[in-house]
């Protein structure tokens, strides 16, 4: 029985009620987070899985997941290849494979799913505090994507105010007893106590649980009978209770036999949890498993087949400050020859105490294991331990770049640069190379990118003449890093340097040297530079690395080649969903999605970028979400969601270093006041925005034609003049029918030649760009109202609304309805209102378009990185809104 927490155990049984969610119950040592989670465990009615973080096992990538699924690993076969295979080689149970982190968290989220459909499942985690990063990171994962499974998460962890911290999830901050209960707890268990000394030891333990319940233990003969002051238990007058109560335990430790200490000291050091392992142990230090029995009767520790329990965390802490220095280097030793190689390394480390190059070389494997088994946070660890034990300077600032990749990797961003600190400068140019690119890539994510430019180019410069190839990324990267950001004094200077450096090789990537040169022209002001940078050159090689192959896709954007340019992306992102390059999927959905804008699928686009910003989010990816936030907005703002249109600028106008979300977010801008006719704001932010920052974007190839409209609506179609010529250059250059038929309506509209539009209605019947056609149908449809030929002008404004319903185009398709009734015909409510489609969510949308494709929720839920639980739950709440009840009756819906 709990004394006490009444309203703790309320919290814990609606949540067990609710059958879904997450709880971190907080507080410090003893003060009964234990105590919670075994009542969760007695209240739940379903499976429970549980497990505590041990401190020793902390380096250990996905030791505690390990212990927490091991009872349910014969439900791998249950999940797709790819997930199983990931999890499968990150617990160390298969062929250690290259794989994405993230890939392992989906796993763990898809296995406790498929644990729940059985039955209701509840995982408890105690010490959450010492978990280890990877197992941390995937439950938390799966703690923010519960939706609908029956699985409840529960985590205690001790408040030291760092430890495992859990952003947005629900938060129980334990404190003492209240003096009744506690006092109430203390007669339960030490009833046998004068009244005067039980109320000493309540005013001591401060309503501390484990205080009550050891302080007890503490007493001699004569104090239990009476014999006692307020002195007994002060050591320090200020010491926490749990300090006092720790002292406890390492008195009555040191009062066991020495055989009995040494089996304490080697089981307090174990992380196995393997009993063979720690028999071994045991044996090479004289002693055996019966020698606890001393401990056991003493109530610190318990044994049973499968190995020694302590009875509380702070006995094994206690038992190693019992210790001294030779008692934990003969454990530690007997322990390394014992265990496997990983938990050998380790071991031998932590006895280690100056320059050892054979015990560094053990880590180093040990971390190359880890990374292979997507355990980055653990390799960083060992990388790090194995360059302090380095006796070679080359061979520890190659280490020390190591762990620093590894904690970038991991998304441990301030632990990666801390370790760039630590390097020496390196004399091997692959090392200084590396080093260069992960101190670059965290300057560019903090919103410093004219830094990670210069970093990025010291990295070029001491690699490139070893290894002129393998540069060219690098190079790459660093002019987009120079595009993407902010005007600034330097940047030009800096993108000519990058030019310079870029070395020149043969074959298809000579074209990259070309491309940083167009990058230069373009920065100084020279628009034409545009059409030279080059596209198909480049090919469609499999082989060449993601950041170019990104790079050939946006260059479809450029070159206005929209279908081009939505296969390649299509086939990124396939390829990264495939391959489980998860940390990828932002950049490659980002693409996809101004690809299908430019197709005018913006459906489809909607719910890609409402999944990458998610991914983005799960992987601290600020750049990207930054960039996916302003696309979002634009979409937000076709749409005519004015007041989501305005947060999500807000947000992507935050980043002031990076150009790229807030030219989009200004975009946005000017979209929704085109579709809310404020021709006037149009042009004024066009006009701001094309000579302030952000006025070397591409983006505004795209958005002269809107100028153009605005300037005639206001009555002075010769502001539209400029705009004009600089959208025919380009539309001339790319010679795509789209940007052509763009070009016809641009000059329809400012001389109101009919022919121009007849001309640009033909040249979209060769182009596939949904949206821009309807308003091209619209402003004709305008046009031949005007002039009394009202028959003609509704067919081409029905084609227009038809079109901006399906595309959710709300503000365009209301103005197509009002020129329909200006033509004399009422459109139905049903003709130009908000369509189904436009009632879902973004992920319920996504799911709809897979379905109606005659994908599985199965087949879904791999590809959405989802639950095919989940999948079903947003096909549920989807149906309704659709007003259909049946998967078949999806297919009438046209998924744009």
């Amino acid at each position: 029985m709990l004394h006490g927490r009444e309203a703790e155990q309320a919290e814990i049984d609606r949540l067990l009620a609710d059958r879904t969610g997450v709880m971190i119950l907080r507080g410090e040592a003893g003060i009964g987070k234990t105590a919670l989670l075994e009542y969760a465990a007695s209240a739940a009615h379903g499976r429970v899985l549980r497990v505590s973080g041990v401190e020793s096992e902390a380096e250990l990538p996905f030791a505690a997941l390990h212990l927490l699924l091991r009872p349910m690993l014969d439900r791998l076969a249950a999940l797709p290849d790819q997930q199983a295979d990931a999890l499968t080689s990150a617990l160390g149970l298969g062929r250690a494979a290259p794989g994405d982190r993230f890939l392992v968290r989906l796993a763990t989220l898809s296995l406790l799913t498929e644990l729940a459909a059985d039955q209701p499942l509840v995982c408890l985690v105690d010490d959450a505090q010492w978990l280890d990063q990877e197992s941390a990171d995937a439950l938390l994962f799966t703690a923010r994507r519960l939706h609908a499974e029956p699985i409840a998460l529960i985590f205690a962890a001790r408040d030291d105010g760092t430890s495992f911290p859990a952003p947005g999830q629900p938060e129980l901050w334990l404190t003492g007893l209240a003096r009744r209960p506690a006092a109430r707890l203390l007669a339960e268990r030490a009833g046998e106590l004068p009244p005067a000394v039980r109320e000493l030891i309540v005013n001591e333990a401060q309503g501390n649980p484990l205080a009550l319940l050891e302080l007890p233990r503490t007493l001699t003969a004569e104090q239990r009978a009476g014999a006692i002051g307020p002195p007994v238990f002060s050591l320090g007058g200020a010491e926490p209770v749990s300090g006092r109560v720790l002292a406890g335990f390492r008195a009555a430790i040191l009062e066991l036999p020495a055989a009995t200490r040494s089996c304490l000291l080697v089981a307090a050091l174990d992380d196995s949890g393997d009993i063979d392992t720690l028999n071994r142990a045991l044996h090479g230090m004289g002693v055996s498993l019966t020698d606890f029995a001393p401990a056991e009767r003493a109530g610190l520790v318990g044994v049973t087949p499968t190995g020694v329990a302590f009875r509380h965390p702070l006995v094994r802490t206690a038992t190693r400050l019992a210790a001294d220095v030779a008692q934990r280097v003969a454990a530690h030793h007997a322990l390394a020859g014992a265990t496997d190689e990983d938990r050998r390394a380790w071991h031998l480390a932590a006895v280690a105490t100056g320059p050892d190059e054979r015990v560094a070389g053990d880590l180093e494997e040990a971390a190359i294991r880890a990374a292979r088994r997507s355990g980055q946070a653990a390799a960083s660890a060992a990388y790090e331990r194995a360059a302090r034990l380095s006796a070679d300077p080359g061979a520890a600032a190659r280490r020390w770049a190591a762990a620093a990749a590894a904690a970038l990797d991991a998304g441990l961003r301030r632990r990666a640069e801390e370790l760039t600190r630590r390097v020496c400068p390196a004399a091997d140019p692959a090392v200084a190379a590396e080093l260069a690119r992960v101190r670059a890539t965290l300057a560019f994510e903090a919103g410093r990118p004219l830094e990670a430019i210069r970093l990025s180019l010291d990295g070029v410069e001491a690699l490139a003449p070893v290894d002129p190839e393998a540069v060219l990324p690098m190079a790459s990267m660093a002019s987009v890093y120079i595009w993407s950001s902010t005007p600034h004094p330097d940047q030009l200077g800096l993108a000519r340097r990058i030019a310079d450096l870029t070395p020149r090789v043969e074959g298809p990537l000579s074209v990259l040297k070309e491309f940083s040169m167009d990058v230069v022209h373009l920065l100084e002001g020279d628009d034409t530079a545009v059409f030279g940078m080059p596209y198909s050159r480049l090919g469609h090689q499999s082989a060449l690395p993601f950041e170019l192959r990104a790079i050939r896709t946006y260059l479809g954007f450029v070159h206005g080649r929209q279908r081009m340019m939505l296969e390649d992306a299509n086939g990124l992102v396939a390829e990264c969903r495939q391959a489980g390059r998860v940390g990828r999927l932002p950049q490659a959905m980002l693409l996809q999605a101004v690809a299908q804008i430019l197709n005018g699928r913006h459906r489809a686009a909607r719910a890609g970028v409402s999944e990458g910003l998610q991914i983005a989010a799960d992987n601290d990816q600020p750049y990207w979400d930054n960039y996916l936030t302003g696309v979002s907005a634009w979409l937000a703002a076709v749409a005519g969601a004015e007041e989501e249109c305005r947060r999500l600028m807000a947000r992507a106008c935050a980043a002031e270093t990076w150009m790229t979300g807030a030219t989009w977010a200004t975009y946005a801008a000017i979209m929704l006041d085109l579709g809310a006719a404020r021709y006037t704001s149009v042009l004024e932010r066009m006009d701001e925005r094309m000579s302030g920052p952000g006025r070397h974007a591409f983006i505004w190839r795209y958005a002269y034609p809107d100028y153009v409209e605005a300037a005639v609506r206001v009555g002075t179609p010769e502001r539209a003049r400029d705009a004009i010529e600089r959208f025919a250059t380009w539309a001339r250059a790319i010679g795509q029918p789209w940007a052509l038929a763009v070009l016809e309506r641009c000059r329809a509209l400012v001389t109101g030649d009919e022919a121009a539009y007849e001309r640009a209605l033909a040249l979209h019947r060769e182009a596939d760009h949904p949206f821009e056609q309807a308003r091209t149908e619209l402003l004709y449809g305008e046009w031949l109202r005007r002039h009394q030929r009202r028959a003609e002008a509704r067919i081409r404004l029905n084609a227009a609304m038809e079109t901006f319903v399906r595309l959710g185009a709300a503000p365009w398709s209301a103005r197509a309805a009002a020129e329909l009734r200006a033509t004399g015909v009422s459109p139905s409510p049903r003709d130009h209102g908000r369509d189904p489609l436009a009632t879902l969510t973004p992920q319920e949308l996504h799911v709809v378009r897979l379905a109606a494709g005659g994908a599985s929720n199965r087949e879904i839920g791999a590809q959405l990185f989802l639950s095919p639980r989940t999948v079903a739950y947003h096909l549920y709440k989807a149906f309704p809104k659709l007003g259909i009840s049946s998967r078949a009756e999806l297919a009438r819906f046209v998924m744009t």
